[in-house]
């Protein structure tokens, strides 16, 4: 049984957001929770709250209380969202304003009861991503 949780026109760049699920796709939630407080960036709070969403909406779904490690990150991804929809301006050369142009993503996260199959494509991108290790951003 999969469940769904949503967290739109979020105020995170969507490639930031993208750097924290690299790290828990494919991970039970238990995992998933132990890893991301240690993720030293600020989407791990919008992942966090939604990854606890999705979780909680498996369980109703369900109908009974499963085990975090009977939860599984099936598929995770963040797409851009609209940009020009600040209405505030800065003023530009020759007395012209340009609006401000603010980052919104759009996360979607699905998890599972259910662990993704050892030799899958799905699972080989996701071994792939996770010895990738995250880059930090400077001080």
């Amino acid at each position: 049984m999969e469940a769904i949780a949503h967290a739109r026109f979020q105020r995170y760049g969507y490639r930031k957001v993208a750097l924290v699920l690299d790290q828990i796709r494919g991970k039970s939630l238990d995992k998933a929770e132990y890893i991301l407080p240690s993720v030293r960036l600020r989407a791990t709070e919008l992942v966090t709250k939604t990854l606890k969403s999705a979780a909680s909406n498996l369980r109703v779904k369900a109908g009974k209380k499963l085990d975090s490690n009977g939860i599984f990150v099936t598929q995770a991804w963040v797409g851009i969202g609209p940009m020009g929809h600040m209405r505030r301006v800065r003023p530009a050369p020759m007395g012209r304003a340009m609006t401000v142009k603010k980052k919104v993503c759009h996360l979607t996260m699905v998890v599972s009861d259910q662990a993704l199959p050892r030799g899958s494509a799905a699972s080989k991108r996701r071994q792939k991503a996770a010895d990738t290790p995250l880059k930090k951003g400077k001080k």
